[in-house]
């Protein structure tokens, strides 16, 4: 993944309230904070998706990560504007830069309730086959720190790394609980209602459909 070199980007992490750095201190949050869900977003894009989540879900604690510090400060600072519009402080959220591989340090076994990737880096290379966040390996992390009943929730426009998902989620002998060929022809025919809309979504899906899948261990 490119990096981002982003102006005063550690200024910018460190005057955030959403900013966690300190992962001990971001496991004590999750323990001490009186919420409904706790829910993971790995890999939080610009971070429209995270905030509206947390703006409608208050009674849930959400938590983004994301490998690039530079994505994160720029993620913070569409968060900061989310707020500032609706002249609110999201309590609910945290985000921080950090790679999925050692989500162990950060979960417990079976505390997760909901893990959302949208709109993935496919790493179209087989080469790069490890690198997916459907992989062998990143499943068998999820698989620990999901709920029993926990689930995933992706969404991609990218046909191969969709079909790849699937397979590899079924190896895992996971069940489907939705899947979409057409995310958005979905919403339209009435099929399902709530769809809280990305910037990478909202940019790419008048040029082909968006596939989703909602799937559970």
């Amino acid at each position: 993944m490119r990096q981002r070199n982003v102006k005063n980007c550690d200024e910018i992490l460190l005057s955030s309230d959403k900013y966690e750095k300190d992962i001990q201190n971001l496991k004590q949050i999750i323990k001490d904070k009186k919420y409904h869900n706790l829910c993971l977003e790995i890999g939080i894009g610009k971070g429209a998706f995270i905030a509206e989540s947390a703006f409608k879900n208050k009674d849930n604690l959400y938590i983004g990560i994301e490998l690039n510090k530079g994505v994160v400060a720029l993620a913070l600072k569409k968060i900061k504007r989310f707020e500032d519009e609706r002249e609110i402080s999201l309590k609910n959220l945290y985000v921080l830069d950090y790679n999925a591989l050692e989500l162990l340090n950060i979960f417990s076994e079976n505390e997760v309730d909901t893990i959302y990737l949208n709109f993935s880096d496919p790493w179209p290379k087989k080469k790069h086959e490890k690198r997916r966040l459907t992989s062998n390996t990143f499943l068998d992390i999820y698989k620990k720190i999901l709920k029993a009943d926990g689930k995933i929730e992706l969404k991609t426009d990218n046909r191969h790394f969709f079909e790849y998902s699937l397979v590899n989620m079924n190896n895992f002998k996971m069940t489907y609980e939705y899947t979409s060929l057409d995310l958005h022809r979905d919403i339209e025919d009435g099929k399902i209602e709530d769809n809280i809309v990305t910037e990478y979504e909202e940019k790419f899906s008048i040029k082909g459909p968006i596939y989703k899948l909602i799937t559970k261990f």
